[in-house]
Parts: structure tokens; sequence; C-alpha cells
């Protein structure tokens, strides 16, 4: 445990946005993140401090993370100051031909032939991992996705803040999906990179275990039932302890008692931070009144079961907010809105929950009423309309809307595949 104050529940928010780095001409990713920290803090810079920003590299060579630069007060401005850092970073990457490209997966990279590692010195664990699961996959080196981290005080907050987003996990790709496309090829669920996440670390199936955490509300209980079994599994295969942290775990939210933070990391990234950043307005919000017991107690929001919960989550991976909650899901739909009601797609239960928690956020936001119009939806199902009813498609045709892409995060706009 750190020993530094700890924040309350709601008192800071940490994001993280991870984006491709790709060329300007052909959008194949450029395993050059090492060259841009160069480029921008000097030589052996593996991160650089913009103020209220910071950059990192990430497990694969071209992909570069956006993040606070410690706990963020609020998240009312967090977009301006991301969208300043995309412009920086694009500025950066002229004289290399290279530009940022946004979305939770590149739609033809082949991640067998051009995966390549951050060299820096964490390359100890990216090696590791390599050696163990084989890193050269669509799960590990093709994904971008956007993490929340939101602290707790102590074991009380701790088990509140974990109650309530084991509820909201199983819905969010219905806000955030934007990987419907790999290899050229239509995949079968909205949020492809969602699906391989939940395999990709099969050789120690304990590590991922079924992304919504099980139901445990304190730190003795999560030690033992979580981090001490995935440390026993993956010692046979880790014998120098290497990956023996908390970031051993790969659930869709993890608990890092060292920082007084649980991580959501089940988010899509998506075509600009003012999208990134209005989904996590709209996850707080929900979350806030769930920790104040707004609709149910905390002893009924503790009752669902991570079978359960993984149910409607693998529901909702596959079909974004068409995913449909029925008589079975009542007390499910009752916990998160407090309404009793029956046949309705998560895309509507977002739209009563957000009325009732976030309605001045639901009004204003341009990119959440995007993703919750009927006509509109998910990045995944907007870059699907675009392109067509197709299977697979040439990468001409692919390669046009993914050039839209990467103008909307230039310019930090909503995509839109009725106006490219």
């Amino acid at each position: 445990m750190s020993n530094r104050p700890r924040l309350r529940l709601f008192e800071g928010f940490g994001i993280e946005l991870e984006y491709m780095i790709v060329d300007r001409e052909t959008l194949d990713v450029r395993p050059i993140a090492a060259d841009l920290l160069r480029a921008a803090g000097g030589e052996g810079s593996e991160d650089i401090e913009h103020g209220d920003i910071a950059w990192s590299n990430e497990l694969a060579a071209h992909v570069i993370e956006l993040k606070t630069n410690g706990p963020a007060a609020d998240l009312d401005n967090l977009a301006q100051g991301f969208q300043r850092e995309v412009g920086i970073i694009n500025d950066l990457l002229v004289p290399m031909n290279a530009r940022l490209m946004p979305t939770a997966a590149h739609p033809w990279m082949d991640p067998h032939r051009e995966t390549m590692l951050f060299p820096g010195e964490y390359n100890v664990v990216y090696t590791t991992y390599d050696r163990i699961f084989n890193c050269k996959g669509h799960g590990w080196s093709n994904l971008q996705s956007v993490h929340i981290n939101l602290p707790f005080h102590n074991d009380e907050e701790f088990g509140r803040l974990h109650a309530a987003i084991r509820l909201v996990l199983p819905i969010l790709p219905a806000l955030a999906a934007s990987s419907p496309i790999l290899e050229l090829k239509r995949q079968e669920s909205l949020d492809a990179r969602l699906e391989f996440y939940k395999t990709n670390s099969q050789k120690v199936p304990s590590i991922t275990g079924h992304v919504i955490p099980e139901p445990v509300f304190t730190e003795e209980d999560y030690d033992r039932e979580i981090f001490q079994q995935t440390f026993r599994d993956i010692a046979p295969h880790d014998p120098e302890g290497i990956l023996r942290e908390e970031f051993l775990n790969s659930r869709g939210a993890i608990a890092r008692f060292s920082r007084g933070a649980i991580e959501i990391r089940v988010l899509d990234i998506q075509e600009s931070p003012v999208a990134d950043i209005a989904i996590c307005r709209a996850i707080v919000s929900v979350l806030q009144a769930l920790t104040d017991q707004c609709f149910v107690s905390y002893e009924a929001q503790k009752k669902f079961s991570t079978l359960e919960l993984k149910d409607i989550f693998d529901d909702t991976v596959r079909n974004a907010g068409h995913a449909v909650l029925t008589a079975r899901h009542a007390d499910y739909i009752h916990a998160l809105s407090g309404e009793r009601m029956e046949n309705t797609s998560v895309r509507e239960l977002w739209v009563g929950i957000l009325r009732k928690t976030a309605p001045r956020l639901l009004r204003e936001s341009a990119a959440l009423r995007t993703i919750l119009d009927a006509r509109g939806g998910s990045l995944s199902e907007r870059i699907l309309r675009r392109l067509g009813s197709h299977s697979h498609w040439p990468r001409h045709e692919v390669s046009t809307v993914y050039r839209n892409l990467c103008d909307a995060l230039r310019d930090g706009s909503v995509y839109d595949e009725v106006k490219d």
C-alpha cells in the first residue's frame, strides 16, 4: 500500500488514451514511438510531461499513450488538453511522414508480421509477456483503448466502487465499440478488440478470468481470490517473478491498491478526445449514482454474479447498443436505472440512465447524442454503415474511411459517416 494521501471517491480522475502511429500516405502502422518521444523530449526520453498531460509508450512500438499527469480534479476540460497534445504530436510526426490514427484496432495490420515491441527500459516486461503469451496477435499488439482510473480512500469505498463498476462494465461496449474490422474483414462482433481481449491470456486463464471481476469487496478478499491465484498460476511460466505485480491482473477493471484506484479497461478508443471524454463523463455520472445507492442498495449491487454479468457483457461486445435485455435481466435493469422494465435494448437503457444521472451532458454532448441515436450508434456501427453491407472490402475503400477518422482526430470532431 502506498503511503501517499488517498483521494476519496470521485475526487480525482486518471484518463489514458492510446493512439496508433501510421504512415501519412499508406496508413500502415509505423513502429516509431521511440523516435517520437525522442523528438519531444531529447535522447532517452520515454515519458514526456506537458503540464496536465503526459505521453508514454505502450507494448507495441507503433502506439503512443496520452494520460493525465496525475489525477485531474474534474473531467470538464480534459478533452481540450488531450486535443492540444494530439496537435503537438501530429506536428512532430510530419517530418517522419506519419500521423495519429484513432479507433481500437488497425483495419489491415498483420500483427504476426508487423508487430514490434517497444525497446525501452520496460522491455523486460514486454519480452516476458511475449515469451509466455506470444504478443504478435490482435489481442496484444493491435489494440488501442481508454482507461479510466477512479480513486478510493479505504476498504469501504473500494467495495462500493467495485460493486458499481462491476454493474456498469457489461454495457460499456454499447458506448465505446470502435473495432469492427480486422485484416479488411467485418468481424462477428462490433467490439472485436474485446473478443480478443477475452482470450489473449488463455495460457493462464486466471489472469483475465471472465473479464467481469469476481464479487470481492475488500482488499484482503481481492488479494486472496484474484492476485494470489494469478501469481500462483503464472509462476511456472515466470520463475523470475517479473510479472508478479498488480498489472498482471487483466480483468476489465483492475484494483490498483498501491495507488488507491480501480482502473476500467474495456473501452475502445474513439475518433477524438471529445468523444472519449464524453463517454468517460457518462460513465462517471452513473457510477456516482450507484455508489450513492440512488437506485438500489450497496448490498443489492453486490449480489450479481460474475457469470450473470458476463452474459450481458458478451452480448454487448457482439451487438453494442442493439444487445437486448429481457425479463430475466429485470433485476439488473432495476439496479442500474431504478426502473422495472423488460425487452429493452442496451442503447435504450443508456438513454434512460443518462436522463436521470447526466441530463445536461446528454443535451450538450454531440458525441453522446450520436452514439445513442438509432441513426448513429457506436463508432463501429458508423464505420460499417459507411462501408456498406459486405463481409470484406478492398483496402482503398477502408483506407478512405480511416483517413477521414484520422482527420476527425486531427480536428477534434465527431465522425459522421454521412458527412465524409
